[in-house]
This record gives structure tokens, C-alpha cells and sequence, in this order.
């Protein structure tokens, strides 16, 4: 039988479960923010499909990226990352689109979604930073950047 090993980083055991679970929400935003994006990236059509196919295939493929980057900070603050659709559902701000939306459409869906990840992120920072969670910070102000220029350059399409 294995002897299971207490985690000592500097972080109390109750602000690390706190912390963890404000990253699961994040990471559910994240993986609902990628499948919208990868889903209008092979449904886009219109006078904009190239423009708009190839600048989804760039943020799904930077979302992908930084799956993987929130998943393994849940699991260095010494819990396990959420990982399944039932989850994802549960614990995102972001809703499903159904059906195949209007170019123009899924533009505005996607700056909704990258604002409430950005909201996400940025919700969860005062804890953070009064936990002195430099790792999580760094980790949160990335993602934060990310999603707000990633929000303004979908709004300047929209834009006359």
C-alpha cells in the first residue's frame, strides 16, 4: 500500500482546493471556448470563409495549447482536473450554440465567449493573488491577455 504524500508548497490546503476549483471553471470555459471556435472553424461559409477559417484554426489551435497549461496547474496544486463533457457542462459560463450560426453570428458568439473566459480568469485573481500564487497568476494574467485581444480583433470584423 502506497503512503499518500502531503503537498507543502506554501499554499494552506483549503485556498489549494479554492484556487483548483476557480481553474476548473476556467478550464470548462477553455474547452467549451475551443470545441465553439474548432465547430465554426469547419462550419464557416460566406464572402469571409477564408479569413475566418484560417483565424479559428489559429485561436482553436492556441485554446488547445492552454488546455493542457490549466489542466496541469489543477493537478500541481494537488487535485484532479475535470475532464469530461458532463463536467465541462456543468462547470462552464458559457453556453452551447446550436445549430450552424451566420458567419457574422459566430463571430459575435465567440467574442462573448472569449470575454466570459476572460471574466473567468480575471474572477478568480484577487484569490490568487492574496494566496501568493505567483505560478497561477503568471498562468491567469496569460490567459486574460489572450482572450481580451483575441475578443477585439472578433469585434473589429464586426465593425462597419
Amino acid at each position: 500500500m502506497s503512503k499518500k504524500s502531503t503537498i507543502n508548497i506554501g499554499i494552506p490546503e483549503g485556498v489549494r482546493i479554492k484556487i483548483a476549483g476557480g481553474l476548473s471553471h476556467l478550464l470548462a470555459d477553455s474547452y467549451t471556448l475551443y470545441l465553439m471556435t474548432h465547430n465554426f472553424h469547419w462550419n464557416v461559409k460566406g464572402p469571409m470563409f477564408n479569413t475566418l477559417h484560417v483565424m479559428f484554426m489559429q485561436q482553436y489551435t492556441e485554446q488547445w495549447t492552454a488546455l493542457d497549461l490549466i489542466a496541469e496547474r489543477i493537478r500541481a496544486l494537488g487535485l484532479p482536473a475535470p475532464g469530461t463533457y458532463k463536467e465541462f457542462v456543468k462547470l462552464a459560463s458559457i453556453k452551447e450554440v446550436e445549430g450552424v450560426p451566420k458567419a457574422t453570428d459566430m463571430i459575435q458568439h465567440l467574442v462573448e465567449a472569449q470575454e466570459a473566459t476572460a471574466r473567468t480568469a480575471r474572477d478568480l485573481f484577487p484569490m490568487v493573488n492574496d494566496a501568493n500564487d505567483q505560478p497561477t497568476a503568471d498562468l491567469l494574467t496569460q490567459r486574460i491577455d489572450v482572450h481580451e485581444k483575441t475578443a477585439w480583433m472578433l469585434r473589429s470584423l464586426l465593425e462597419e
